[in-house]
């Protein structure tokens, strides 16, 4: 962020090092203007001249003056603190005209920001304004670094309230934030503006947003009226719509009471996968009674949130399923970004424009001219490579017109930005002409500018050296992101020989061009994730090469063993992380799956599927699974019979649950006599659960107990504790609501014994729960809840939440729980 000094002052008189920045403004300026109406010119000149005054007498220098908005660097923490105590209680006692209130938010940052000829840059200045934001008229905050440095040394009659931490907006870390408490004024606020006041997911923003004012404001606006409910905003790959609405979604925060979802459809290409997409990302379960879009709609129906769907344009054919969510749910707003406009009734359109660019023909001055959002956007992304760049009278024509040949789209600036290091702007701009030629024979439905920024890919593709030019391009068959471990391995599957340059030194030089980006992870392996416009380039550049057959080979390989190795860990002490790996790379598993069964691969495929079925049950992608298996199963013939009898009981105890309990019992038997007729013990045993699972889910109680004790005596014939404990509960689950609770306790004591001695954390908590449902219909409800405690600490461990609201049931004690365990039952709880 930069500042711009009124032309009155000279910067060289202004502090440097270590400074203290205080912003203010007038908070419902608007509303005061409505108020005072042709009085509001004097309002605000007396306003300014309160706090200019009080500033000035504690040594302020005055940096920027924007509307009702004042920007002051201070050389000491104190002087600003005292300025801001002096300011507040002058605004308290003046006389205003029309008798109305004038009150002014202020907040302090202490921090090295860089002076420059056009003013202060850097992060510190766009905190201490991110700080000021987040306060109420009449509060005056502080960041955690002023109130150290001026704890002690506080004006008479003044202290200071711990705020907490609180996230503010286009900040990566939370920030702690203080308030003054001046004696004789207001101390008693609302909650502050910032973005953990309301539910969100926002992704944090490494940078904050260059320029946009007016773009921000009229999708503001629009947004907010009450006759908006879809607002598309559209433009070529690399134009900013992702990060303008992720900025506007973060500005309307206390707008939207129920919370703002950012929902990421970058990763997915099948249209039937929106819905379930965007349930996903709600918390939103699926239901063997309902379609998912009912379901959606059910949940959304009374609340007012705002829904970002991003990268629309790839699955556009859903576009008819967002007017099916807003036409039940009268308060829902979604924003949604994508190259194309969706041809919906209720749409709003706006298209995003390039940054604003100087005329080449008439450059202004420098101060002006960085000014330009385009230009502006080149010295940030410069200055953060680079820290000394400065745009001077030498290369100010150059920096213009890299930013004008770049058609002012953001991606190809940050792009070029990236090169700073090792080429000054003259001598990037001659390259840049060199290969920045304009296609004029594309098709005629891909604008110019998706034309100029492939070039500008090309460009930087260009400079790569070979060996980062093949892993860029082995890189684009991730989808949704990888981890260095998945790289090296596909990258060593391809190679015949070790590469020259180290796959994790390649990784960080694509880091380093701009190419690639680290995600930030709790887990130790970084997550790298190539933008999808960037990824785009790669997967063509990949076809080019020749390479793709055997690098898509290598993706799916890589997953089908990730797959297998987490389903031999899943009954472990593992299972919690190994949930949380295949829930990060469910893109590229799907993904894989998809390769193989266009490639025909039906016997990898059924391995993938059959690997996954446990991962797609318990975080409830059950139709996905079902599905899937199913288009495998489809391609199955010759496939050794082991192999397939396994996927049949996959799918149908998938389809049982999901309430197909015909297609699920169908699959299920056809599994059992593959395994007889081939002899094998273990696979019938395995075969009879499912069975069995089906007939519990359709509620014939008397078959699913009869299949249970049948699968019993061939799991333990085999030694299988595992499925053994497992079907051990599903038969207490059965005869408990059969009546006969006697025989529940030993069943599920065995089932848990077994559980917790192979460490299975999720089979303890199904049968403990089984316990709980025992001794709460037998009217031990203290009994109940302390076995609910323990199933809500295994369920938070692992992430698996299909108990969860039993267990929140029988912990409260509350009298509709029988019954609500009893539903459950039918749809085969506790029985996979």
């Amino acid at each position: 962020m930069c500042f711009l000094v009124p032309r009155r002052s000279r910067v060289l008189d202004f502090p440097t090092g270590t400074i203290t920045l205080l912003f203010t403004d007038i908070e419902g300026s608007t509303l005061l203007l409505q108020h005072v109406g042709e009085q509001y010119s004097r309002v605000l000149a007396q306003c300014r001249q309160v706090l200019r005054t009080a500033f000035q007498q504690f040594h302020g220098r005055e940096v920027d003056t924007q509307g009702d908005a004042l920007f002051f660097a201070f050389a000491r923490a104190t002087d600003a603190v005292s300025a801001a105590v002096a300011a507040q209680r002058a605004l308290a006692s003046h006389s205003w005209p029309e008798g109305v209130a004038v009150r002014v938010r202020m907040g302090l940052h202490t921090g090295e920001p860089q002076r420059t000829a056009e003013g202060y840059v850097g992060l510190d200045v766009h905190l201490a304004a991110r700080v000021m934001n987040a306060g109420h008229g009449g509060q005056v905050l502080l960041s955690q670094t002023t109130r150290h440095l001026v704890e002690h040394h506080l004006p008479e009659g003044v202290s200071l309230q711990d705020l907490g931490e609180h996230r503010l907006k286009d900040l990566q870390q939370k920030s702690h934030l203080f308030q003054l408490v001046i004696a004789g004024l207001p101390a008693d606020f609302p909650p502050l503006k910032a973005l953990d006041t309301h539910p969100h997911n926002l992704p944090v923003q490494p940078t904050p947003l260059i320029g946009r004012q007016r773009e921000v404001a009229a999708v503001q606006q629009l947004l907010l009226r009450e006759d908006v409910h879809l607002l598309t905003l559209t433009g070529p790959g690399g134009s900013g719509k992702t990060r303008l609405g992720l900025h506007v979604a973060a500005e309307l925060s206390d707008h939207f009471t129920d919370g703002i979802y950012f929902v990421n459809l970058a990763p997915i290409s099948d249209a039937e996968l929106v819905v379930p997409t965007i349930a996903q990302t709600l918390g939103v379960k699926e239901s063997a009674t309902r379609s998912m879009v009912e379901q959606l709609q059910a949940f959304l129906q009374e609340k007012l949130p705002l829904l970002v769907l991003d990268n629309f344009e790839q699955v556009v054919s859903a576009a008819p399923r967002l007017s099916d969510l807003l036409a039940s749910c009268s308060h829902l707003k979604l924003l949604v970004t994508s190259r194309a406009v969706l041809h919906l009734s209720a749409e709003h359109e706006f298209a995003v424009p390039p940054l604003s660019l100087p005329d080449l023909n008439h450059l202004p001055d420098l101060v002006t001219l960085s000014q330009y959002e385009a230009v502006a956007l080149f010295i940030a992304r410069a200055q953060a490579l680079k820290p000394e760049f400065q745009v001077s009278h030498a290369n100010a024509p150059a920096v213009a017109e890299i930013c004008a040949r770049l058609d002012g789209l953001p991606l190809a600036i940050e792009l070029a930005a990236a090169r700073i290091k090792l080429l000054p702007p003259p001598a990037l701009l001659a390259r840049l002409g060199q290969r920045l030629v304009v296609l004029t024979s594309g098709g005629r439905d891909a604008p110019a500018r998706q034309q100029t920024l492939r070039k500008t890919i090309e460009w930087s593709y260009q400079l790569l050296d070979a060996e980062e030019q093949r892993l860029f391009r082995r890189l684009s068959v991730f989808v949704g992101g990888c981890t260095l471990q998945a790289i090296e391995a596909v990258c060593a599957a391809l190679d015949t020989q070790p590469p020259a340059v180290p796959v994790l030194d390649g990784a960080a030089s694509l880091l380093d061009k701009s190419l690639l980006r680290q995600t930030e992870s709790e887990a130790e392996e970084p997550r790298f994730v190539i933008l999808e416009t960037i990824r785009e380039y790669g997967r063509e550049a990949l076809e080019a090469s020749g390479e793709a057959e055997v690098t898509h080979q290598a993706h799916a390989a890589y997953f089908l063993a990730l797959a297998e190795e987490a389903e031999r860990a899943w009954n472990g002490p593992q299972q919690a992380g190994w949930l949380a790996r295949l829930e990060q790379e469910h893109d590229n598993l799907r993904a894989a799956m998809n390769w193989l069964l266009e490639r025909g691969e039906a016997e990898r495929a059924l391995r993938l599927g059959t690997a996954l079925w446990w991962f797609w049950y318990t975080q409830e992608h059950m139709n996905e699974g079902w599905n899937e298996l199913s288009r495998a199963l489809e391609r199955s013939e010759g496939v050794a019979v082991p192999l397939r009898a396994r996927a049949l009981w996959a799918a149908g105890s998938l389809a049982g649950s999901l309430g197909h309990v015909e297609r699920g019992e169908m699959l299920c038997k056809e599994s059992l006599a593959l395994f007889r007729g081939i002899g094998d013990t273990k696979g019938m045993g395995d075969a009879t659960f499912h069975l069995a699972h089906v007939a519990f889910a359709r509620w014939d109680l008397a078959a699913a107990r009869s299949l249970f004790e049948e699968s019993l005596v061939s799991l333990r014939e085999t030694g299988d504790k595992t499925l053994t404990a497992w079907a051990l509960n599903a038969l207490a689950l059965v005869v408990l609501y059969q009546g006969e609770y006697a025989r529940v306790h030993p069943l599920a004591e065995q089932a848990v014994e077994i559980l917790r001695e192979l460490g299975d954390t999720t089979g303890v908590a199904m049968a403990l729960m089984t316990l709980a449902q025992v001794v709460f219909w037998q009217g031990d409800l203290a009994r109940a809840q302390t076995l609910a405690e323990e199933v809500l600490a295994r369920a938070s461990e692992t992430g698996i939440t299909s108990v969860e609201a039993l267990a929140l049931a029988a912990r409260s004690g509350r009298r509709g729980y029988g019954s609500h365990v009893g539903g459950s039952g039918r749809r085969g709880h506790g029985a996979g």
